[in-house]
């Protein structure tokens, strides 16, 4: 007979969850590519990764937009679980000899454990009852606005969105912003099948999954206008004002992180008017101004989904995350939330939709220069590096070296600055520059034209 004490030959096989699928509970046999990666069998080696900076005024961040849901499975110490080993019919005979042993000595001692307790009393009590589990009759009801209440009306309007094209395959979310099939989402989650691919959005409702076209894409933002076909009208989120939110206001994300459709999580305002820097299509730095900081948990998958006040208006579109790690934004280091996670403020994106939905793109009033950020003992500003040809400013007399310090009277020391307030104007509007040249302090009017890409 063998001693039990004896360490056995081999560990016991892992728990349900950690073993490799095997049926429609266990893990996708195979892993999906992350958004914005490349299948193995869809193109060649993977080129090196973007620089990308999504770096003022926090760490690293990365597009939350599509992952892998699941990776091989591990055990509950990270090692990878081993396969089964095989079955050996040679100790058939001796195994089931043990088994029934066993069996007859467990019945046994439960027949006398049953009978008796320690104290000689029955341990067993055929009347037993734990109770209905408080109120007799079940209820899901939840007051509209408690954050069950509120994620059960806006799931409604939030989609997941498939993208497959020439550029990879990958998952995002978007939110429903017209009955008739308009979808507002990121650029980066379907630019891979802008020149050719298919993109399909899958409804919270019974509608299943529709085949959706790009109306347009603006990479300076990265927002994107979707519209699908369908016969009747969908649920269209409200749309809140996101210049009325002051930090600590509650916050709710919901998306498809991961491919989970319909995710909620939730969390406050930690910060607005935040910049950051996002990688364009080009490969250069493109700024987001006024991005609202949430702690959230946003992760892989919630690009383009909504975040959500206490009254169940969008107040943005998640579109990335800080991450820790080594790497720039778009670099090797990814992963998922560490509680910095940022969003498009819903007053501009609603304003960009509306004119991708009219037009088929969005325009952004641009002065024609190419300037750095200037600290230095007299004043602060923008320095003009180089004029756009046949731009605003080289038509106003700006030159090369010239220090630009106010907008309309509205003093700038920074790049960042005489973006922001160059594009509360409109494309066609005339603005007036307050610039130093040679130590001298001069004005120039200089009409807005389209930023060109």
């Amino acid at each position: 007979m063998t001693d039990p004490r004896e360490t056995p030959a081999a560990p016991p096989p892992g728990p349900w969850w950690s073993r490799p699928a095997e049926d429609e509970w266990g893990a996708p046999a195979t892993e999906q590519p992350a958004y914005g990666t490349t299948s193995a069998t869809q193109a060649g080696p993977t080129p090196p990764p973007p620089v990308d900076p999504w770096s003022r005024p926090t760490t690293q961040a990365t597009f939350p937009s599509g992952a892998q849901a699941w990776g091989y499975p591990t055990d509950t110490l990270g090692g990878v679980v081993p396969p089964p080993p095989k079955k050996d019919r040679r100790g058939l005979g001796t195994a089931a000899l043990v088994l029934a042993t066993a069996l007859v000595a467990g019945a046994l001692g439960g027949v006398v454990g049953a009978r008796t307790g320690d104290d000689g009393g029955s341990l067993l009590d055929s009347g037993a009852s734990l109770g209905g589990g408080g109120s007799t009759t079940a209820t899901v009801d939840r007051a509209p606005d408690s954050v069950a209440g509120i994620a059960a009306k806006v799931m409604q309007s939030t989609v997941s969105i498939a993208v497959q094209g020439a550029g990879g395959r990958g998952t995002g979310s978007g939110v429903i912003i017209r009955s008739d099939g308009y979808i507002l989402t990121n650029n980066h989650v379907v630019e891979s099948a802008a020149s050719g691919g298919q993109i399909t959005v899958t409804l919270d409702a019974a509608e299943g999954e529709l085949s959706a076209d790009i109306v347009g894409r603006d990479p300076v933002t990265d927002l994107a206008v979707l519209r699908v076909r369908t016969d009747r009208d969908l649920p269209a989120a409200s749309l809140g004002q996101s210049r009325a939110l002051v930090v600590g206001d509650p916050v709710i994300a919901i998306g498809s992180p991961l491919g989970l459709s319909g995710t909620v999580t939730t969390g406050i305002v930690s910060a607005l008017n935040r910049t950051v820097d996002v990688p364009s299509e080009d490969g250069s730095r493109n700024p987001l101004f006024n991005a609202i900081q949430t702690d959230a948990a946003i992760n892989p998958g919630n690009s383009g989904g909504a975040l959500v006040n206490a009254r169940g208006e969008v107040i943005g579109i998640n579109s990335a995350i800080a991450t820790l790690g080594g790497g720039l934004f778009g670099g090797e280091q990814s992963g998922g939330s560490i509680g910095v996670g940022f969003a498009i403020p819903i007053d501009e994106a609603r304003s960009v939709a509306e004119e991708i939905i009219r037009t088929g793109r969005a325009t952004h009033p641009s002065i024609g220069v190419s300037a750095t950020t200037v600290s230095g003992e007299d004043r602060d500003g923008a320095l003009i590096r180089e004029l756009t040809p046949g731009g605003g400013a080289g038509r106003g007399g700006l030159e090369p070296g010239d220090l630009i310090v106010a907008v309309d009277g509205q003093e700038i020391s920074s790049v960042d600055e005489l973006i922001l307030a160059i594009r509360s104007n409109q494309v066609g509007d005339t603005v007036e520059l307050t610039y130093l040249r040679d130590g001298r302090e001069r004005t120039a009017s200089v009409e807005l034209q389209d930023l060109r890409r």
